[in-house]
């Protein structure tokens, strides 16, 4: 363990004893060393305490009852000491020279407050190719992340003032919390990109966040609390509202086809005001 790190490096974990050991492996090989490595057992009930127990003296685990990965990268956050801020989640891993990439770029980029960078999909086991608009963009992506997350948490590295001006992950917010701040993130700052795939990112399993039903309801949340900042410049407010109008007619919709009429109608009601925005 690093006791004076530039980079802090958060794992959240929660009974994710299956990828858990290969997303730890992943950090601890890279080339890159002044880093520290915390990972937060989020109440697991699977073997995660017993697999973190083999790493002791070279990270340090927060254990904690179950509260939601908001809650636990937010716990690691504050007790880091990191200028520089990289997370990953528990069923990635990185690929070699992912540290080493990113804080020369960071090097390189003074002024610079966030990167990512590319990443490799593995979904149920085998490679896929991202759609175009999935591809990951560089500078003022406030607007196409609108539509859908372009940053992944796995990718990212940024200087810790920045979570000091945005604020941290909304614990209110079970799922779409990294949606949430990329928002609050990109509406002020650009994002650096580093094209190399340097992540491999797996999905297509059920304990997946990314998984549970009725996500845009939590993606329409964040999108009313941007519009409700007071942040956004003229373009990225009316960008914003018009994707509010479509999410909420969309989740509105699949309320309606499950008998939810009275939930259907608040959502509806967005697509014809923005009040109280």
């Amino acid at each position: 363990m690093n006791p004076d790190p530039l980079v802090s490096v958060i794992i959240p974990a929660y009974n994710r004893a299956r990828t858990l050991s290969e997303a730890i492996d992943s950090v601890l090989a890279q080339d890159y060393r002044n880093f520290d490595l915390i990972v937060v057992d989020d109440g697991s009930t699977d073997e995660t305490p017993g697999i973190l127990d083999r790493y002791q003296g070279v990270l340090t685990v927060i254990r904690r009852e179950n509260a939601g990965v908001s809650r636990a990268r937010n716990r690691a956050i504050r007790a880091s000491h990191g200028e520089l801020v990289a997370f990953l989640d528990s069923d990635d891993y990185w690929l070699p020279g992912k540290l080493s990439a990113q804080t020369a770029w960071f090097s390189e980029n003074p002024e610079a407050l966030i990167c990512q960078t590319g990443e490799i999909w593995i979904r149920r086991g085998r490679r896929v190719n991202p759609g175009e608009r999935h591809k990951k963009r560089s500078g003022d992506i406030f607007i196409p992340s609108l539509d859908l997350c372009l940053i992944s948490p796995s990718a990212v590295m940024l200087r810790r003032r920045l979570l000091d001006e945005t604020g941290l992950f909304d614990p209110e917010l079970p799922a779409c919390e990294d949606y949430d701040l990329w928002l609050r993130v990109t509406c002020r700052h650009p994002v650096g990109l580093i094209e190399t795939p340097l992540v491999v990112r797996r999905g297509g399993h059920a304990d997946q966040l990314s998984a549970l039903p009725g996500l845009d309801r939590y993606r329409i949340r964040a999108i009313q609390k941007i519009l409700a900042s007071g942040l956004l410049k003229p373009d990225q407010r009316a960008a914003a509202i018009g994707v509010l109008k479509q999410k909420c007619a969309i989740y509105a919709n699949g309320c309606e086809k499950r008998g939810r009429h009275e939930e259907a109608a608040y959502y509806r009601s967005f697509t014809t005001t923005c009040h109280p925005f």
